[in-house]
């Protein structure tokens, strides 16, 4: 046992605290995304993905690792590796799943509603 805290101890202090996302990271991280994916009309993909994901998201996030040389060419590396950090824990998946949800909604009720100062409620009804 003595050997095995030995690694573990020298692994964890290795270990950078600049690897970690902060609060406001894991804010903008998520902010970031969700804009990105209702910008694209992919809101109800993007959280079927991620809801089925959920269960699995360590193993999603270390298949990213993989496909990493080829997504470059979209993210930022900084960004695609705190991407891949924020996917490895449940429920931070969940806060971006629920961001996705208030964006479309937003842009949703944005987009019944007409875009004006209430001059055209006169006209319409």
């Amino acid at each position: 046992m003595g050997l095995i805290d030995f690694f573990k101890t020298a692994i964890q202090s290795s270990e950078t605290k600049s690897d970690e996302l902060n609060d406001a990271e894991i804010e903008e991280l998520i902010e970031k995304v969700a804009r990105r994916v209702v910008d694209w009309r992919m809101s109800i993909p993007a959280i079927v993905v991620l809801e089925s994901g959920k269960p699995l998201s360590f193993v999603a996030s270390q298949v990213l690792v993989f496909f990493e040389p080829i997504v470059q060419s979209i993210f930022t590396i900084k960004d695609y590796d705190r991407f891949i950090r924020l996917l490895e824990d449940r429920d931070k998946v969940e806060l971006l799943i629920q961001r996705i949800e208030q964006l479309e909604d937003e842009f949703q009720h944005g987009a019944k509603e007409p875009e004006t100062n209430g001059e055209d409620s006169q006209n319409g009804d």
